[in-house]
């Protein structure tokens, strides 16, 4: 899902988020993030189940299985293997999200309460095409969103704010009761990137075709 920071990154190694990360077991500072809009927006409750696109290196999937505990459940899902030793309500898995249907997640898994997103574009240097495909990875989990959540879920998505920022959060909006873009505190100085925060999947945005799966055996 792309290049996106980690504890090891050059820019991050004296970053005051980076040693609480450290300090505190998370696998990058990008857990902040998460956990400031979490405290806000009340996401993540126990026993939720939450699917977590583009969850390399692993520290969102930390967060998530801590706020949802054993009654819950967390799947992570990236271009890159997840190398932590996880909860086992907690699995990662490497894939595509653009060639994984949404609908096959839920068949195998059931439907979720949250979705959560960190994805981001394999950066180019150029600030337009990079802000396109970020755009890009946000629809399709909005798409995800749309599939895999229950009626009322909620959604948390990164996105790079281009041109077709408003389009996209037009559409955000469309599907949910609640949405708001939010620039979380230990977002790194001189970043354009910003969270889409919704709530309450609207049942009439739903997907067709796609009715809520029964996860018990």
């Amino acid at each position: 899902m792309g290049r996106r920071g980690k504890l090891g990154d050059r820019g991050s190694r004296h970053d005051d988020a980076y040693k609480r990360a450290k300090d505190q077991g998370y696998a990058s500072r990008a857990v902040f993030k998460l956990e400031e809009i979490d405290k806000r927006f009340k996401l993540l409750q126990p026993g939720r189940r939450v699917l977590d696109l583009g969850c390399w290196p692993g520290s969102w999937m930390q967060y998530a299985a801590g706020r949802v505990g054993e009654e819950g459940f967390v799947l992570g899902l990236d271009l890159a293997k997840v190398e932590l030793d996880l909860p086992p309500f907690a699995q990662a898995f490497v894939g595509d999200v653009f060639e994984i249907e949404p609908a096959e997640v839920t068949a195998k898994f059931g439907d979720f309460d949250v979705l959560i997103s960190d994805m981001a574009p394999k950066t180019t240097g150029d600030k337009t095409t990079d802000m396109f495909r970020s755009e890009e990875l946000t629809r399709r989990a909005l798409t995800f969103a749309t599939t895999v959540l229950r009626p009322g879920g909620h959604f948390c998505a990164k996105v790079f704010t281009g041109g077709g920022f408003k389009a996209l959060l037009a559409d955000v909006k469309a599907s949910f009761s609640e949405c708001k873009p939010v620039h979380p505190k230990d977002t790194r100085s001189g970043s354009y990137e910003q969270y889409i925060v919704a709530r309450g999947l609207k049942a009439n945005a739903r997907v067709p075709g796609t009715p809520p799966v029964d996860p018990s055996p």
